[in-house]
């Protein structure tokens, strides 16, 4: 009888595939339902906490991960608390810094999801106020971009991963 163990094959699959397909779900979701699951968030972190370790993050390094989650969670937790970011928006960002880490590639994500959320929140204000013409062509725009007050940001918290996270230190363990 053969017995299933956790390989290096395994853990490089899981650093490939869980990240990216979470930031997905959470883009999409935040997309056409202005929510973003709990779920997506906590698997992200509790993801994280199994495959450091078999990535060979070592205890000083995975703290240093879960010290940059926790100082992006401080920020985000203010910016929620004076409603100026949604509680899902918060979840996903602390979750996703910590597969980032508190380095140059947290700096990288952050950047890139801040520029992204700019160009966003602007082509999300223009299609607004071209409300009427977008609808009389037949686009396929999601209703809930038009009556919601708010801006899906998981958008860009998704493609901001997507671009910074080739740096990150538990693709570049998996790469190495």
């Amino acid at each position: 009888m053969a017995t299933l163990s956790w390989s290096k094959d395994m853990t490089e699959a899981a650093i490939f595939v869980i990240f990216p397909l979470c930031l997905a779900i959470a883009a999409f979701s935040d997309l056409f339902t202005m929510t973003i699951p709990n779920r997506v968030s906590a698997i992200l972190l509790g993801a994280f906490v199994l495959i450091a370790p078999l990535a060979g993050l070592g205890i000083s390094a995975i703290g240093m991960h879960l010290l940059a989650g926790v100082i992006v969670f401080s920020v985000c937790f203010t910016l929620f608390a004076l409603n100026i970011m949604g509680g899902g928006d918060a979840k996903l960002l602390t979750a996703s810094a910590v597969w980032f880490g508190f380095n140059t590639s947290l700096l990288e994500f952050l950047i890139c999801v801040s520029f992204l959320g700019g160009l966003l929140t602007l082509l999300i204000l223009m299609m607004r106020s071209k409300e009427n013409v977008i609808l009389a062509s037949g686009l396929p725009v999601p209703p809930l971009l038009f009556t919601a007050k708010k801006i899906p940001y998981g958008i860009a918290i998704g493609l901001g991963g997507f671009i910074a996270y080739p740096s990150s230190p538990l693709m570049l363990a998996a790469l190495g």
